[in-house]
């Protein structure tokens, strides 16, 4: 993607940097921050475990907080981000995150571990898919997919990365003072890149990539799609909410409790962090091979495809006794752990239009860390009962299934709804 491919019928010469690819970039660099720190939280179980001896439930239960905060927030951050932007909102999110980082460094009681991380890093983590994805989807109507999937690259990137770091901070220092320097980079970094952030391209007098006005005018405001009052009158938009419920209800699970499954297995920590390096870096594939595939074969036969994928990776995991196993359980799961954060933001774009993206997007976001909050404190709290994540293990294979139910189910929106 070289050039502006909105050339006016005049033929005049375009600028070969779009910049919605600046747009691109920075939010890949977020994206990487955000979610690296995000999952380092299963690297830092292990030591609240030690230090403090807090219940596996209890530890999980801040992890639940802050994803169902996260998704209370989400629906308000689409709504601001439509109204006022997504610099101003995005650097506020980037100061919450920031500090509430710093402030887990202090941390010695369960309280504050639940109002640092369940609060404020909640307020600062809602808005790295919403505002990223929302702004993304007005920039681009040709190569949305996989201008997501470059994103959400980012996101795997950091997966990747900084749970590993978090662990040789851990060992190399200690847990506080992990966090400390995890505060600092992310404060730095998404404050900084916030400010390339523009709402839509017509604040630049611009048209989003892939349109072309037919009588070579400048793009205007206008957006086609549903507004928020009829989009949720449809059954898409309620089955588009339960097929992401169901995708990070599976998602967050692995995520919060794999390490801590491996160390019980006997596995040590460094090596068991691994495993989510190794879903972290191995989704790349998964979220450039899904926006590519999104914008070929369509969201819903791609998201098809992920469920198929993860069901398959879930199966896996119930007899992954072993690390190899558990490698073998992170490369085909990240494959479609990579593909569904890439596909929701299109999806939702090409069933309900722009026009109330981020609300919209925020919405079905919600339903999503619903299900993540459930399923963590759900998890940890079958193991603390039975000493097995083995029924929690059950219960999300089961849950998975209902996710590619719902998505088979999908139909397109008429579009002379989208006039309403």
């Amino acid at each position: 993607m070289t050039e502006h491919p909105s050339a006016s019928p005049s033929g005049a010469e375009l600028p070969k940097l779009f910049y919605g690819h600046i747009i691109v970039a920075s939010a890949f660099v977020i994206q990487g921050v955000n979610w690296g720190i995000y999952n380092t939280f299963g690297v830092f179980f292990n030591s609240f475990l030690t230090d403090f001896g807090w219940l596996r439930a209890t530890i999980a239960g801040a992890a639940s907080l802050n994803f169902l905060l996260n998704g209370v927030f989400n629906i308000a951050i689409g709504g601001l981000t439509d109204r006022f932007g997504p610099r101003r909102m995005m650097t506020a999110c980037g100061l919450f995150l920031g500090t509430g980082l710093l402030l887990m460094s202090q941390v010695t009681a369960v309280w504050q571990l639940y109002l640092f991380y369940g609060v404020f890093s909640a307020i600062g983590m809602c808005g790295a898919d919403i505002i990223l994805l929302s702004t993304v989807a007005r920039w681009f109507v040709r190569r949305r997919g996989v201008a997501t999937g470059i994103i959400k690259v980012g996101s795997g990137t950091g997966i990747m990365i900084l749970p590993l770091l978090a662990s040789r901070l851990i060992e190399t220092y200690d847990w506080r003072t992990a966090y400390v320097i995890l505060g600092a980079v992310s404060l730095i970094v998404i404050v900084s890149l916030s400010q390339f952030f523009r709402r839509d391209p017509a604040e630049m007098g611009l048209l989003p990539y892939g349109s072309q006005d037919s009588d070579g005018k400048t793009a205007t405001s206008a957006e086609e799609g549903l507004p928020i009052g009829a989009a949720v009158r449809t059954s898409q938009f309620w089955t588009v909410c339960l097929a992401y419920f169901s995708i990070v209800f599976n998602t967050y699970t692995v995520m919060t409790h794999t390490v801590q499954h491996a160390i019980d297995l006997g596995i040590a920590a460094m090596s068991a962090a691994s495993v989510i390096s190794i879903i972290g870096g191995a989704s790349i594939i998964g979220r450039l091979t899904g926006g590519v595939m999104a914008d070929r074969l369509g969201n819903r036969k791609t998201m098809m495809i992920c469920f198929v994928i993860l069901i398959v990776s879930l199966c896996l995991l119930q007899r992954a006794g072993d690390l190899w196993m558990l490698y073998i359980f992170a490369g085909v799961y990240s494959f479609s752990h990579g593909g569904f954060f890439t596909i929701v933001s299109p999806m939702v774009a090409g069933i309900f239009g722009t026009r109330a993206h981020g609300l919209i997007l925020g919405i079905v976001i919600s339903f999503g860390t619903a299900g993540g909050a459930l399923s963590a404190v759900l998890a940890g709290h079958i193991y603390d009962i039975t000493g097995s994540y083995r029924v929690a293990f059950f219960i999300m294979l089961c849950v998975a299934l209902i996710g590619l139910a719902a998505t088979a189910s999908l139909k397109p929106i008429r579009r002379s709804q989208m006039s309403r």
